[in-house]
């Protein structure tokens, strides 16, 4: 009922929503002779404050057409390399045509960016994506929103995850050389379980290194408050509580996810007086005409209010095994069964990077993996801690461009391995 309950909300702010639009574009309208006034900016103000906080955010787009390279600006084309159910692989084609001077360029390191299946889409890294192109091959997850996937579809759970990650590997190893993985928080742990098992395995696919940046490794550690949450309750609480039903007529009818919607709320009420206050801050730009400062809200808002449904299952076996059980650390994980085993991790280069200020993955939480490796050697391993960053500044902002992307770059480049055999 909760689901329906939110889009039949949504349905009956439709009318008000369309009256506001015409209001502000009335009152906006250079014609009317009060628009400069006062009372007429805000109530337009208003109006975009009400639709903003009443309409659909739909998913954004990477919009990411050149990138710089050498000094020289270089074309990128998006490109959906390997589609699945559940995810589409991206490439960031870089044009590097012959004579350019770029030519060599065509030889960099490729690097899977794993984003994070926690409730906003891939574009999140946007970017992330952005700083890594003059100097790698980029490619991402792309994950699908639950809802538009048809129940007949199948299950997704932690376990398909993790295969997914070896697939989207062995598909960029095919040409011989083995891919760099950028796990982006939640991913930390299923990176892990793949590249343990490939290790395992002793598969010419595995990853030549893998970074985790801000990843929740051993929760126990330094305990934030989605930790504590996430203890709170047993799992059948969550399952009767957050777990819905994809109504109808989305693609996906039936399917029982954990809704966008709530993942946002909870995001939103960690830091709900900094919301407000921006929000409040929105609306008196709006009056004033500050442009700058209204564009940059916006941009933000379009992002980080645009939210995918997970899979209940997905979500389910993440609380249970990741925040409830510590599965990884305590050597209990299992895939299908079977034990993983970061021990056998022995050429997978490990980088683990963590925030200072960070509220959502406690500090020593993501360096946890390196003590799960003792068989790799410690010339490749790496732990990094950011000072003055929270969560997002881990992979994005100026310090991220400054002080930790040419840490990875050096890393990765350092660590880079072809397939033998």
């Amino acid at each position: 009922m909760l689901y329906h309950a939110y889009e039949l909300t949504h349905a009956a702010m439709g009318p008000m929503r369309t009256a506001a639009e015409v209001s502000g574009h009335a009152l906006r309208n250079p014609f009317f002779p009060f628009a400069t006034t006062l009372p007429a900016r805000a109530t337009a103000a208003a109006c975009e404050m009400f639709i903003n906080a009443t309409r659909r955010y739909a998913k954004p787009e990477f919009g990411i057409t050149e990138t710089e390279i050498a000094g020289k600006t270089t074309l990128v084309t998006e490109e959906v390399v390997l589609a699945k159910t559940f995810c589409n692989l991206l490439h960031f084609k870089r044009d590097l045509p012959s004579g350019s001077g770029l030519a060599d360029r065509r030889n960099d390191a490729k690097v899977l960016i794993v984003a994070p299946m926690s409730g906003h889409f891939a574009t999140l890294l946007r970017g992330t994506v952005e700083a890594m192109l003059p100097d790698h091959e980029v490619y991402v997850t792309d994950w699908i929103d639950a809802r538009n996937v048809a129940l007949s579809a199948g299950r997704f759970d932690l376990a398909d995850y993790t295969d997914y990650i070896r697939d989207f590997s062995r598909f960029l190893a095919a040409d011989g050389e083995r891919a760099s993985i950028l796990a982006v928080c939640q991913p930390g742990v299923p990176c892990m379980m793949a590249a343990s098992l490939m290790a395992e395995d002793d598969d010419p696919a595995r990853p030549a290194s893998l970074i985790l940046m801000g990843s929740p490794i051993d929760t126990r550690i330094n305990e934030t408050e989605p930790n504590r949450l996430a203890q709170t309750h047993d799992l059948r609480w969550f399952e009767q509580n957050v777990i819905v039903t994809v109504p109808w007529p989305n693609q996906g009818f039936l399917r029982r996810v954990y809704p966008g919607f709530l993942q946002l709320s909870g995001f939103m009420s960690m830091n709900f007086d900094r919301h407000v206050d921006a929000h409040t801050d929105q609306f008196h730009n709006l009056v004033k005409g500050d442009g700058d400062s209204v564009t940059a809200h916006r941009a933000f808002y379009d992002e980080y209010l645009a939210v995918m449904d997970l899979t209940a299952e997905f979500y389910l076996d993440t609380v249970e095994m990741v925040f409830q059980k510590h599965a990884l650390p305590k050597g209990e994980m299992l895939h299908r069964d079977r034990p993983i085993q970061p021990a056998a991790i022995r050429d997978t280069a490990l980088m683990t990077i963590e925030g200072e200020m960070d509220d959502i993955t406690g500090r020593g939480q993501t360096e946890a993996a390196l003590a799960l490796c003792p068989n790799l050697p410690a010339s490749m391993k790496l732990g990094y801690m950011q000072p003055k960053v929270g969560h997002y500044g881990v992979f994005n902002g100026s310090r991220f461009r400054r002080y930790i992307l040419p840490k990875m770059r050096d890393f990765i480049c350092a660590n880079r391995a072809m397939v033998q055999g």
